[in-house]
C-alpha cells in the first residue's frame, strides 16, 4: 500500500517534486528547504496543519512534507536548523517548521518534541532542493515605506508570548469594521500557523496575511533588511483591499530579537500610525510602556490578558497615563478614538514616504 504524504501548510505551493534520498547524507539543510519525514514518536505535536489549513492527526509511521526553520517560542520551544547532516529532527511548529529543539518550556519536558526521521529531500526538475522562501523570492519587494503610506498601520505588540496580542488585534479589527472601515490583518513575525490570521479574518478582516504567504517557515533569525522587505511586500499585498487600516501583529515580547529590531528601527517606525500594547499583568504593562517610551514610542492604548482582572486594570491606571481597554471597550471606545480626527502639529516631522506618495499626513507618532 502506498503511504500518503501529509503535506504541511508551509509546503502548500509544492505541487510536484522528486524525492532524493541520497541528499540526506551530504546536503546541510537551509531555512525553507523541503523534505519528506517519517514520524518516529509523538511528543508535543499530535497534529499538524495541512496545506488545506485543516488540522490533521499524525501517528508514528506517517510521512509528512515539511520545511526546515528556526523557532523562538518562550511558552514552547527554542529550536534551530542544524548546521550538519543528521537523520533525526523535531517538529518545531504545527504549520510545518522542522529543526532541532535546543530548549523546552517545563510544561513539555516530559513528553518532549515529536521526533522525525528524514527520508529524503524534495527536489525540482533540475535536481535542486525545493525551498519555500526561494519559491517566493521573485515576488519580494525592497523596503521603501511607500506601501505603508497608502494606508494607516497599527501595530499590536506585547510583553510576551500569550500576552493577548492576537486577540487585541482581532477585536480592534472587528470594532473598525463595525464602524464601516476596511481592515487587513498581517502577522509579520512568528512561526507559521494560520490560527492568528484565521481569527482576524473571522472577525472581519478583508484579508489576513502572514510571513508564510512569502514562504517563511518562521522569521526567527531573519536579518533586518529581510524583515523590512517582508513588511513592504505584505503591506503592498494588503493594498489590494484598499484598506483604511492595516493591523499588524509582531510576535512574542518586545525584547525578542526581531520584535526589538523592528521597534527600534526609525525607518520602520516612521511608517506606523499607532501602537497598541498588550500585557499579562500590571507590572509588565507599566514597565512595557516605560520601555517603549525609552525607544521613542508612545502607545495609543493598553490591552491584553491583564484587562480580564478589574484589580490589575486599577493598578495599571494608578501607575501609567495610557488608556486601558478591555475587549468590549476595544471594539467600541478604542475604535472610535482611532477614528477621531487628530490635527498634525505645525512642527511635526513628515515621513519622506508620505511626500513621495503625494499624501497629506494626519499623524506623526514621534
Amino acid at each position: 500500500m502506498e503511504i500518503r504524504v501529509k503535506r504541511t501548510r508551509i509546503c502548500a505551493d509544492v505541487d510536484s517534486y522528486t524525492l532524493d534520498t541520497a541528499l540526506t547524507e551530504s546536503h546541510i539543510p537551509q531555512v525553507g528547504d523541503v523534505a519528506i519525514f517519517e514520524v518516529l514518536s509523538l511528543g508535543k505535536h499530535l497534529t499538524i496543519q495541512a496545506d488545506s489549513k485543516r488540522i490533521i492527526k499524525i501517528m508514528p509511521g506517517d510521512q509528512i512534507m515539511a520545511a526546515f526553520g528556526n523557532r523562538y517560542a518562550t511558552e514552547q520551544f527554542e529550536g534551530y536548523v542544524p548546521e550538519e547532516c543528521q537523520t533525526e529532527f523535531h517538529i518545531l511548529g504545527a504549520g510545518g517548521t522542522v529543526g532541532w529543539v535546543h530548549s523546552t518550556h517545563a510544561r513539555f519536558i516530559g513528553g518532549g518534541p515529536t521526533r522525525l526521521r528524514i527520508i529524503g529531500y524534495a527536489t525540482d526538475a533540475r535536481g535542486s532542493v525545493i525551498n519555500t522562501k526561494k519559491q517566493k523570492q521573485a515576488d519580494m519587494l525592497s523596503f521603501s515605506g511607500l506601501a505603508a503610506a497608502e494606508t494607516k498601520i497599527i501595530l499590536s505588540v506585547g510583553s510576551s508570548m500569550d500576552s493577548g496580542k492576537t486577540t487585541t488585534a482581532a477585536y480592534l479589527v472587528h470594532g473598525l469594521v463595525r464602524q464601516g472601515r476596511r481592515v487587513v490583518f498581517i502577522k509579520l513575525t512568528g512561526t507559521v500557523f494560520t490560527k492568528d490570521c484565521d481569527l482576524n479574518y473571522d472577525l472581519g478582516a478583508d484579508q489576513a496575511l502572514d510571513f508564510g504567504t512569502m514562504g517563511f517557515p518562521s522569521t526567527f533569525l531573519c536579518n533586518q533588511g529581510e524583515l523590512l522587505d517582508l513588511y513592504e511586500t505584505l503591506v503592498h499585498r494588503a493594498l489590494d483591499s484598499e484598506p483604511d487600516y492595516v493591523v499588524i501583529e509582531i510576535a512574542d515580547g518586545i525584547y525578542q530579537r526581531e520584535t526589538k529590531m523592528l521597534l527600534t528601527d526609525p525607518q520602520f517606525m516612521q511608517t506606523v500610525h499607532k501602537v497598541i500594547f498588550s500585557a499579562c499583568d500590571s507590572l509588565s504593562a507599566v514597565h512595557g510602556v516605560q520601555t517603549l517610551r525609552q525607544w521613542g514610542i508612545e502607545p495609543f492604548a493598553l490591552c491584553g490578558m491583564f484587562t480580564t482582572s478589574p484589580l490589575l486594570i486599577k493598578e495599571v491606571r494608578e501607575n501609567i497615563d495610557v488608556p486601558v481597554f478591555n475587549l468590549e471597550e476595544l471594539m467600541n471606545d478604542c475604535s472610535l478614538r482611532l477614528l477621531a480626527p487628530k490635527t498634525l502639529p505645525a512642527n511635526a516631522e513628515v515621513p519622506a514616504a508620505y511626500l513621495l506618495a503625494g499624501q497629506t499626513p494626519t499623524y506623526r507618532s514621534r
